[in-house]
C-alpha cells in the first residue's frame, strides 16, 4: 500500500482507493503544483456537475474513473509527457501507460484515455460516456468558468482556499504555447493551441483557417457578391477587409468602397473610383500581403464615421510596414458601411 494520502483526500472527500493514491502521487511528481491543484479542483467541480445532472456515483458513473480522468488530464504538459502529438493525446497515452503498469483493466483504461484526449473537444466529449462528459465539464469550469453557476454556493471559494489557483489559466496557456513553439506539430491551426500559438508569433507567420483554404490547391474561390456579407457596423469594415485580403477575394475588397472612394495604397499614389481601386487592390493581393488592423479611434455622426486603425502590413515588402490609418466611412443607402476615404498614410 502507498503512504497515507494527503489531507486533501479527506477534506475534499476524494476517492481513497489504492490506484487513486498512486495516481495522485504520480501527478504530483510529474506536474507543477498549479496543475495538480487544477486537476483536483476539476474533479470536485465535475462531481458537482454530475450531482446537478442527477447522476449518481456507482450507479450512473464510476467515481474512481472520473477522479483518474481529471487528475491525469494534463500530464501531457509535463516534461515526461511532452511528445510529438497534441498535448491532450500525449497526456492520454501517458496516463494509459501509467494505469496499465498499475494493473488497471483495459476497458477502464480506455475510458480515461477518451476523457483526457477529448477534454478540449467541445461537442464531442459531451456525447461520450458519463465520465468523459462530466470530466470535461469540470475541467472547463476550472479553466474558463463555464458552468460555474450550477456549483453549490461557496464550493468554489472553499476549494480555492484549499487549492490556490496561482493564475492557472495563463500559466496553463504559457505551458501549452511553450511546447508548441518548440514543436509546432503539436499545435494544429484548427485547435485552441494553434490559436494561442499564433498570438506569440509575428503576424502572418502561422496560418489560420483562411490560409489553409487558400493553400488547399483545389482552386476554391470565395462566395459570390450576392452571398457576400456587408459591414453592418463601422468596426466590421476593417474585419472584413482583413478577411477578404487573406482569402484573396478581390471583389469582396472592392465591395468595401464607395464607387467614388479615394484609396491610398502607398504614399503619393491616390486611387480614385472603383476601377482604380480594384487595380490597386489586385496588386496588393498579388504581392502576398497580409494585413492586421487594430482599432485606435472611432467617431460616428449619423451615417458618417471617422476611423483610425493601427495597420501592420506584411508580405508585400521585406520589412513590415506599420502606419496609423485615416478612414472615412459612410452608411450605404441600401445598408452596410463602406469607405469614402481610405488613407493609411494620412497624418
Amino acid at each position: 500500500m502507498t503512504d497515507t494520502p494527503p489531507l486533501v483526500f479527506t477534506q475534499l472527500s476524494l476517492p481513497d482507493s489504492e490506484i487513486a493514491r498512486q495516481a495522485f502521487a504520480f501527478t504530483a511528481r510529474v506536474t507543477p503544483e498549479y496543475l495538480l491543484n487544477h486537476s483536483v479542483r476539476s474533479y470536485v467541480f465535475a462531481r458537482a456537475h454530475a450531482h446537478h445532472r442527477d447522476l449518481r456515483p456507482g450507479a450512473d458513473y464510476d467515481d474512481e474513473l472520473l477522479f483518474l480522468s481529471c487528475l491525469l488530464h494534463d500530464v501531457g504538459l509535463s516534461e515526461e509527457g511532452n511528445g510529438d502529438q497534441r498535448f491532450e493525446v500525449d497526456g492520454a497515452d501517458m496516463a494509459a501507460a501509467f494505469l496499465r503498469e498499475q494493473g488497471v483493466e483495459e476497458p477502464r483504461v480506455q475510458v480515461v484515455w477518451d476523457a483526457i484526449a477529448l477534454h478540449t473537444s467541445d461537442g464531442i466529449a459531451a456525447r461520450k460516456g458519463a465520465e468523459v462528459s462530466i470530466a470535461q465539464a469540470g475541467i472547463t469550469t476550472d479553466i474558463l468558468g463555464l458552468g460555474s453557476e450550477v456549483l453549490p454556493d461557496g464550493l468554489a471559494d472553499d476549494v480555492h482556499a484549499l487549492l490556490p489557483r496561482s493564475d492557472l489559466a495563463y500559466r496553463f496557456t504559457d505551458a501549452v504555447v511553450n511546447q508548441a513553439i518548440a514543436k509546432p506539430q503539436k499545435a494544429s491551426p484548427t485547435t485552441f493551441v494553434g490559436q494561442s500559438l499564433r498570438r506569440h508569433l509575428p503576424y502572418g507567420a502561422y496560418p489560420d483557417w483562411h490560409d489553409l483554404l487558400a493553400g488547399a490547391g483545389w482552386g476554391d474561390k470565395p462566395v459570390t457578391a450576392a452571398g457576400r456579407r456587408r459591414a453592418e457596423t463601422p468596426e466590421q469594415v476593417g474585419a472584413l477587409f482583413m478577411e477578404y485580403l487573406q482569402a484573396g477575394d478581390l471583389e469582396g475588397l472592392v465591395s468595401l468602397y464607395d464607387p467614388n472612394a479615394h484609396f491610398v495604397p502607398e504614399p503619393g499614389n491616390h486611387a480614385v473610383g472603383t476601377d482604380a481601386i480594384r487595380n490597386a487592390l489586385r496588386q496588393l493581393i498579388d504581392s502576398g500581403a497580409k494585413l492586421k488592423l487594430e482599432p485606435r479611434e472611432l467617431r460616428v455622426v449619423g451615417d458618417v464615421a471617422l476611423v483610425s486603425n493601427t495597420a501592420t502590413l506584411t508580405g508585400a515588402t521585406p520589412e513590415p510596414v506599420v502606419s496609423n490609418t485615416t478612414e472615412i466611412l459612410r452608411r450605404h443607402p441600401e445598408g452596410g458601411w463602406v469607405h469614402v476615404v481610405d488613407d493609411p498614410f494620412f497624418t
